[in-house]
């Protein structure tokens, strides 16, 4: 679910603004991610690992992508380690998406973070995933100071997952 193939670039998220972007090499797009997809299609979890239905912010169909479900106490977050992806994107315009696992399809709607409240849930994402992800984060770790976690919590959305309701 990772990889890192250089410095990062910005990406416009149509709506004019731009943001951070790492894209996936082609040995985690073609690889990786289909492997962990694959695994969590049959009901294992590597780590947290969950497949993400998102529909697109365009063409309305559901999209589908690996990623790192993170469980702090009773709250589940979502970071996109790679910045402005287009899951990212894409959940941040329909604020709703489903987590599977196995068979069972998860739907939640989706909560965005502020950069305020990113630090904490930035410290404990890098503390499980900064083996596969660190490399994205501008040399940002778990024990770094909390301006640094600041610094880049622009760059990586984070969104609360919460049951419909």
């Amino acid at each position: 679910m990772d990889g890192h193939r250089g410095a990062g670039s910005r990406r416009s998220d149509g709506e004019g603004r731009t943001g951070h972007y790492q894209e996936p090499d082609w040995f985690t797009r073609n690889v990786m991610n289909r492997a962990v997809a694959g695994l969590a299609r049959l009901g294992l979890s590597v780590r947290g690992s969950r497949v993400l239905r998102v529909r697109g912010r365009r063409s309305g169909e559901w999209r589908s992508t690996p990623v790192n479900l993170l469980t702090l106490g009773d709250e589940r977050y979502l970071v996109a380690p790679r910045g402005q992806t287009q899951w990212a994107r894409n959940l941040r315009a329909a604020g709703t998406g489903e987590l599977v696992l196995g068979r069972r399809e998860e739907p939640f709607r989706a909560v965005e973070l502020s950069d305020d409240e990113k630090p904490p849930i930035l410290r404990a994402y890098l503390r499980l995933w900064k083996a596969e992800a660190g490399a994205f984060f501008a040399g940002v770790g778990p024990e770094s100071p909390e301006e640094d976690l600041r610094r880049i919590a622009p760059d990586h959305p984070v969104f609360r997952t919460e049951r419909p309701g």
